[in-house]
């Protein structure tokens, strides 16, 4: 009996072990099924134009990384002017661009939409771009997208249309139609983001957080475009500063959609913005379908009685709606992302 009871007690221990090991096996594999930050930490890809890193160019980079890679890519840019069109395609998620100077790593290029291109063809506004994000899990920190083709017409720096994509600390530099914040989840902070005309477009579900907005000369912030009211795509501006020249000479957004879907949340706003706020593309049916709101705008170029008066002043829990995660980040998708963030702020050595 006792025999019996030994061995009872030996198999179960024997079984205890056993689906302790699964566990550990199954936590493995549920972890290991997550962008792994270390690993990732390899990956890193240095582009130099002095020829001290792996590439002289970002795009030679970008395509040196494999294709539908489930863990992150850090192609990190040293200092200096590229000026080259990239393409960071959508069979390649989790790559990352980082900088080393905001203001001296700068990829830039000058195409716009009329331009010719050699078959006899022109770009378009939308390939004009001198930046193409098109995968998702996409992270920009510490530098410049740039076009540099001056008044021209539509020319567009970046054209975003990935989903879940980050851009910190970054400068975008145009002039007519900078940013094209096209589809997707797009989160954007402490960006420096200036243009003229509808410098700011499209139909993601973007949010702008303490962003500084620079009207170069006068006419339109955004352009949204969202086509129906069950979409749930608009642009939020939250604790942005907004800044320009001339005195009355832009307006915060104007629909390119009827549906467009604009909401400015405690932003600073000078003069340069008309006191009017928007304007519905000269089509009066869209007073009654875009939707454009303030809460609590601050500066010369912020005073409510003087609004279109199809527009909105949200209260404070109509405010609450547009909120970080109340509108963009409902699934937790951000908070995953800043993981990586965070360990790239934290812990990412740059290379001499």
């Amino acid at each position: 009996m006792r025999g019996q009871s030994f061995l009872s007690r030996s198999g179960r221990v024997v079984c205890l072990i056993v689906f302790v090991c699964a566990l550990f096996l199954s936590l493995g594999l549920f972890l290991n099924s997550k962008p792994a930050f270390a690993a990732s930490a390899a990956r890193v890809l240095v582009v130099a134009q002095d020829g001290s890193g792996q590439y002289t160019t970002v795009q030679s980079a970008v395509d040196a990384i494999p294709a539908n890679s489930t863990g992150w890519s850090l192609i990190y840019i040293k200092d200096g002017t590229y000026k080259e069109v990239v393409t960071v395609p959508a069979n390649k998620p989790y790559i990352s661009f980082i900088g080393q100077d905001e203001n001296k790593t700068i990829i830039t290029y000058d195409n716009y939409a009329s331009k010719q291109k050699p078959d006899g063809s022109t770009y378009g506004t939308s390939g004009s771009a001198s930046v193409f994000i098109q995968a998702s899990h996409f992270f920009a920190y510490n530098l410049t997208f740039q076009n540099s083709a001056g008044n021209v017409g539509q020319a567009l720096a970046v054209n975003a249309t990935g989903d879940q994509e980050v851009f910190r600390n970054v400068r975008i530099l145009g002039w007519q139609d900078t940013l094209y914040a096209g589809s997707g989840r797009q989160y954007y902070e402490n960006a420096d983001i200036e243009g003229v005309t509808d410098y700011i477009f499209g139909d993601a579900t973007a949010f702008f957080d303490h962003c500084q907005l620079h009207n170069l000369d006068g006419w339109s912030i955004t352009a949204q475009s969202r086509s129906s009211a069950s979409e749930t795509t608009g642009y939020v501006f939250n604790q942005c500063q907004i800044t320009g020249t001339p005195s009355d000479s832009t307006i915060l957004g104007r629909p390119w959609r009827a549906y467009a879907r604009v909401i400015y949340l405690n932003c600073s706003m000078d003069s340069s913005i008309k006191p009017i706020g928007w304007d519905d593309w000269g089509n009066a049916a869209n007073q009654s379908t875009a939707y454009f709101a303030e809460y609590d705008s601050t500066g010369a170029g912020a005073d409510p009685s003087a609004r279109a008066t199809w527009s909105h002043q949200l209260t404070s829990s109509q405010a609450a709606q547009y909120s970080l995660n109340a509108f963009l980040n409902q699934d937790g998708w951000l908070t995953v992302t800043n993981e990586y963030v965070n360990w790239v702020l934290n812990h990412f050595q740059p290379p001499a």
